[in-house]
């Protein structure tokens, strides 16, 4: 096997590697961070409290009501602790929700989203809504939801310019995004894979334009459906 057939392989593990860990005290996810927008002041969270954009919480989709975790952004390896008090975020590829307070700590209110990783460093013994008391959400293997993707993959030398749609943390977020593009706007689309902090990100872009012209009307074409999408010069 030679050099470049042996990259090439070892990327495919790489990239099929999970990216969720579960265990009886080790939990830990990495994806996209949101804040609060200030119209949710003082509106009632999932577990009855008022959200208040100066407290340490955050919402998320199934971790139990008063988990403490530990949120650390990737960019800058800032880290802040939040107390989970809401259910959500509601968009495609978000996972979790912060207070302004805790994206301030986090410094990403100019940007709206920064990749993160959590953390669990203290349980909960809440209820955790539609589930039975006695239940954690992460400490059984039979919690993991499972795919299975047919994947082709080998590595490429781009050049010019292409259009990125966003950095995903969560494997099959960056699947369901990739298939969905090549449907509906039959591209090439080609994924990045960096590490940051020793967690794994995949760039999506979408490549194959010669010059920035073009590249800036295919990044108007597709602002509709991914409208933090940018110009990409590789």
């Amino acid at each position: 096997m030679n050099q470049r057939s042996l990259y090439s392989l070892l990327l495919v593990v790489w990239i099929l590697c999970p990216l969720l860990s579960h265990g009886q005290n080790n939990f830990f996810q990495v994806g996209t961070a949101s804040y609060y927008a200030d119209k949710f002041e003082g509106r009632t969270t999932a577990n009855g409290e008022k959200y208040n954009g100066s407290k340490m919480t955050a919402a998320h989709r199934m971790l139990p009501f008063g988990t403490v975790v530990r949120v650390t952004n990737l960019k800058n390896n800032l880290s802040c602790e939040v107390r989970i008090n809401d259910r959500g975020p509601f968009v495609e590829g978000r996972l979790i929700d912060l207070s302004r307070a805790a994206a301030r700590k986090l410094d990403f209110i100019q940007e709206g989203l920064a990749e993160v990783r959590i953390e669990v460093i203290k349980e909960s013994g809440e209820a955790i809504a539609g589930e039975a008391t006695h239940r954690k959400v992460y400490d059984s293997p039979q919690e993991i939801s499972r795919e299975y993707h047919e994947l082709h993959s080998k590595t490429v030398n781009p050049k010019g310019y292409g259009v990125q749609i966003g950095s995903y943390g969560e494997f099959a977020n960056m699947v369901a995004v990739v298939e969905h593009l090549k449907k509906s706007y039959q591209k090439k689309v080609i994924v990045e894979v960096a590490v940051v902090n020793d967690q794994r990100v995949y760039k999506i872009i979408i490549s194959g334009e010669k010059n920035r012209e073009k590249a800036e009307d295919l990044k108007e074409a597709l602002k509709a459906d991914f409208p933090e999408c940018f110009v990409y010069e590789f």
